[in-house]
């Protein structure tokens, strides 16, 4: 399986596919450029084939949704330059996609630091939405050298009026400076309810709102 083609790949990826879930894709703005594979499927795939950066630049190529989502999970972060992953990010107009290279390629990308800066001041959509998607994660993990303060203005002066998606991880940033930083949280909790990013986002039964002011109350409540 590791030595599989591209066009073996791609005739896998359309066995697979599904219409409710090109339906779904649909809905959430990919275009008619997919098959519809279940993201436990690609998951799988991934599994057998292993790293794959060559394969992974093909299947990136193809423009297929799902080929670029199963790219993001064959490919050595290390391997791409800071222009190539820069470029990569704002081809992308795709939550989904834009979320799975975030995870398995961006944050694993040595240069991600001097990203997430350039990222930080981009009017690009998908570059602030990595960009701040860093800051998110740093907000959580490793926040030394951040200025939370300036940090909070920004998002109080700019998430309103923000572009889909970046106000996703804007929305993110804010949560994570709540739930992490009590003395910023009473700060944070006024800026989501005054602003109303997400209110009324429908969510399913059992899981947490991303309403900013919901979300860090209920983290909190879990970290006891």
């Amino acid at each position: 399986m590791g030595g599989m083609t591209l066009g073996e790949v791609m005739d896998q990826l359309q066995s697979l596919g599904h219409e409710k879930v090109r339906q779904v894709n649909g809905r959430n703005g990919a275009g008619e450029n997919q098959f519809g594979v279940k993201l436990g499927d690609l998951r799988t795939l991934a599994k057998k084939i292993k790293v794959n950066p060559e394969l992974a630049t093909e299947l990136w190529a193809t423009g297929n949704l799902d080929a670029m989502l199963l790219a993001t999970l064959l490919m050595d972060p290390k391997r791409l330059s800071p222009e190539e992953l820069d470029e990569m990010v704002r081809s992308m107009n795709n939550s989904q996609l834009a979320d799975w290279l975030n995870s398995y390629v961006v944050k694993a990308h040595p240069h991600k630091e001097s990203l997430r800066e350039k990222w930080m001041e981009s009017s690009d959509p998908m570059a602030a939405r990595a960009g701040w998607s860093l800051t998110a994660d740093r907000m959580a993990k490793n926040p030394e050298g951040l200025d939370v303060n300036a940090l909070l203005s920004r998002i109080e002066n700019e998430m309103g009026n923000a572009p889909a998606h970046a106000q996703w991880t804007m929305n993110t940033c804010l949560a994570m400076i709540g739930i992490h930083h009590p003395q910023h949280r009473e700060r944070a909790v006024g800026i989501g309810e005054r602003l109303g990013v997400f209110r009324d986002y429908p969510v399913s039964k059992g899981c947490t709102s991303p309403f900013a002011p919901i979300w860090i109350a209920e983290m909190v409540r879990r970290q006891g």
